[in-house]
């Protein structure tokens, strides 16, 4: 996939609305300094150049009774492009799998896995994970504390 080109204004465009996606497109205009119908203009842009995935609600886990997260290391036993689709299709299809990963090291995909509490693990271990074909080893690591989690792309890298 190319490296979308991105000016100063689209890169500070997608700062703001990266912290704050509910911003109103008047009010996200007047911080990029834009008229509102030029900042309307560049966000849909942005958006159909696929820069900009989606908008969504950034929720508390534990809040909303979601107290564990697990980052689980699974190792398969042979390698192809079809069982990498079919891992990809059943983690897909699995909403306790917050992230999925295709990964080097010793383990083949690094998954995070959010869920209320160790029973539930458990049961999502036992009952989903391990019923999957050709899996060889699976690591489970709990995280103890979240210290940063889903915050804003680096964009600095962007810059001219």
């Amino acid at each position: 996939m190319d490296v979308l080109a991105l000016d100063s204004v689209d890169r500070a465009l997608l700062e703001v609305l990266q912290q704050e996606g509910r911003i109103t497109n008047a009010e996200l205009a007047t911080r990029v300094q834009l008229s509102p119908s030029a900042c309307l203009r560049r966000v849909r842009a942005l958006e159909k150049r696929g820069a900009i995935e989606g908008y969504r609600a950034v929720l508390a886990p534990r809040r909303i009774g979601l107290g564990l997260t697990v980052f689980v290391e699974i190792k398969v036993e042979r390698h192809s492009t079809n069982r990498a689709a079919s891992f990809e299709e059943a983690f897909a299809s699995m909403p306790e799998v917050v992230s999925a990963h295709i990964v080097s090291g010793d383990a083949d995909f690094l998954l995070e896995v959010v869920v209320p509490d160790l029973e539930a693990y458990q049961q999502f271990l036992l009952g989903t994970l391990l019923q999957l074909p050709g899996l060889t080893d699976v690591r489970s690591n709990m995280a103890i504390k979240t210290l940063r989690c889903r915050e804003p792309l680096p964009l600095n890298h962007l810059e001219s």
